[in-house]
């Protein structure tokens, strides 16, 4: 494989890299503000800038004729340095080297294009949503460290302009690196940013007569690497340096989005989400929905049992289960699979039909589908469609119409639900009412309103679990916060339903739980909501 030398390290590289993404593949940093993996090259910042030998026979080093102020003669002496060249944009060959830790001309210029950015740049810094997040910040301290020359009043620029109903643009922070511009341009297919003008009067602009109103306005404020950027959402609510972070799925679309999951350790309070890069996924982008999505994390969650719709014990509602479940015969219960829960939490659930109460009346609910964007949002609005079809195995589960239609015609008088999503509602509350259901769910919604008994289990933000995307990749999500109320995950209330009615499904533990799933064979049809 071709490969080039970084500051003497051996960097192998494919055709038609750069040499940022070459160093960027191997965890080199070269410092950079407008390049992004994910977007054009636009090459205006300059702070990628490293001196580059072409490899022996294809040319010599560019040198330029420069004045250099000698100290000790008082006098500029002419000189040569070599033309730096910006490693976002210079194309790797074969046994081409690269200096840029290692090069006296390149630590000059990054801190000259340092003090540049920064002629301008207000001290604001205690107030800004981007201060220990900031690339200004991270650099001055590498390659800055100076005390500021310019002593004139720094040009002033419009502030906390409202882009959108997401975003506020601070022109003053701004360095114009364009990321915003192009990502809006090249991902979001909505270019409603410009720049205009030029030099210290450089800023950016929505389109006359538009605002930045799509389902990808939040990546603009996380592609910002300064403050110019910032998300109503997030504005003022709490500063990064406190918070802690969990690898995560997004939970709004079977895209099933990488994501990081940010919370406060102090408070176990949820702020934001952010994306994760994966490449078979979602690249480096979330959408809106997506990204807004961890506030489901502490809304409209279940943090108490219920019997009867209202708020009892944990022993209580188990009792209930158990005086209401108990002499049933399995082909009387119907098992409601959640296309939004665990493969982890709805392998627990097909165990109890199965083992436990011999039953294979296994359907499936979720969220109603929405419209695909042709980005990332598909128009299945579930996280794991996918998984609770495959857990189910050879008993694949049918799709939650026909649930309502078998109760219609009293095939079943009990119910044993995982989450409360169920599309129609108000046929679900009609068909259902008459039965008595069981529901562990993490959120409100149409089950939990016609349930007898209400279980509170862990939201995805709270438990460890795997879901299957709509490519049938299975992701495993990270625990963040510790389970709230009396929540706990749903297929412990599994488990504990079992012992209740005096049954064992074979496991106790997650990691008993994830040796049985892996050995459960994947189921071979489909089911739609």
């Amino acid at each position: 494989m071709p490969s080039i030398k970084i500051d003497g390290r051996e960097v192998p590289f494919e055709p038609g890299d750069t040499i940022i993404k070459a160093a960027h593949r191997v965890g080199i940093d070269i410092p950079h503000y407008c390049w992004h993996p994910g977007l054009s090259v636009a090459a205006n910042c300059r702070m990628c800038l490293v001196e580059v030998v072409p490899p022996p026979g294809k040319g010599n080093v560019m040198r330029l004729d420069v004045l250099q102020w000698d100290a000790a003669t008082g006098k500029y002496i002419p000189t040569k340095k070599p033309k730096l060249q910006p490693a976002c944009q210079w194309s790797c060959d074969d046994g081409m080297q690269v200096f840029s830790e290692s090069s006296p001309h390149v630590s000059e210029a990054r801190k000259a294009v340092q003090e540049l950015l920064l002629l301008n740049h207000p001290v604001d810094c205690p107030i800004c949503d981007q201060a220990g997040e900031c690339r200004l910040q991270d650099y001055w301290l590498q390659h800055g460290r100076y005390r500021k020359r310019m002593t004139d009043e720094i040009i002033h620029k419009p502030k906390a302009v409202s882009f959108g109903p997401t975003i506020v643009y601070d022109a003053e922070r701004c360095i114009v690196c364009t990321r915003c511009v192009r990502f809006v341009e090249e991902v979001a297919k909505d270019p409603v940013l410009e720049k205009r003008e030029r030099g210290n009067l450089g800023e950016i602009f929505v389109a006359p007569g538009r605002t930045l109103d799509n389902n990808y306005t939040l990546m603009t404020e996380h592609v910002c690497p300064v403050g110019a950027l910032t998300a109503k959402d997030f504005r003022f609510k709490a500063r990064v340096w406190f918070l802690r972070t969990a690898r995560t799925i997004c939970q709004g679309c079977a895209t099933g989005c990488n994501a990081y999951l940010d919370y406060d350790p102090r408070t176990m309070k949820v702020y934001r989400h952010r994306p994760r890069e994966n490449a078979q996924v979602n690249q480096y982008w979330m959408c809106d929905k997506g990204m807004l999505s961890y506030r489901e994390a502490h809304e409209g969650r279940i943090l108490q049992a219920q019997v009867g719709g209202t708020p009892a014990s944990r022993k209580e509602a188990l009792d209930e289960v158990k005086a209401i479940l108990s002499g049933v015969k399995g082909d009387r219960i119907a098992f409601v699979l959640s296309a939004r829960h665990s493969n982890e939490d709805n392998f627990a659930l097909v165990s109890l039909a199965k083992e436990a109460l011999g039953s294979g009346n296994l359907y499936l609910s979720g969220r109603a589908a929405g419209e695909a964007d042709g980005v990332l949002m598909v128009e299945d609005r579930n996280s794991n469609t996918a998984g609770a079809i495959q857990v189910a195995s050879t008993t694949p589960p049918r799709p939650f119409p026909e649930l309502l239609e078998a109760v219609t015609k009293g095939h079943y008088s009990h119910v044993i639900a995982l989450g409360a999503d169920a599309p129609g509602d108000g046929k679900v509350l009609s068909e259902l009412e008459p039965l008595k259901t069981v529901v562990i769910a993490a959120h409100e919604g149409p089950l939990v309103k016609v349930a007898k008994v209400v279980l509170p289990a862990c939201s995805w933000a709270e438990a460890e679990g795997t879901y299957v995307n709509i490519k049938g990749l299975a992701q495993r999500s990270e625990q963040a916060i510790p389970p709230q109320g009396e929540s706990q995950p749903g297929w412990q209330w599994v488990v504990e339903i079992a012992q209740a009615l005096g049954h064992k499904i074979g496991f106790g533990k997650l990691s008993e739980l994830r040796k049985s799933l892996s050995g459960a064979p994947a189921a071979a049809t489909s089911a739609s909501l």
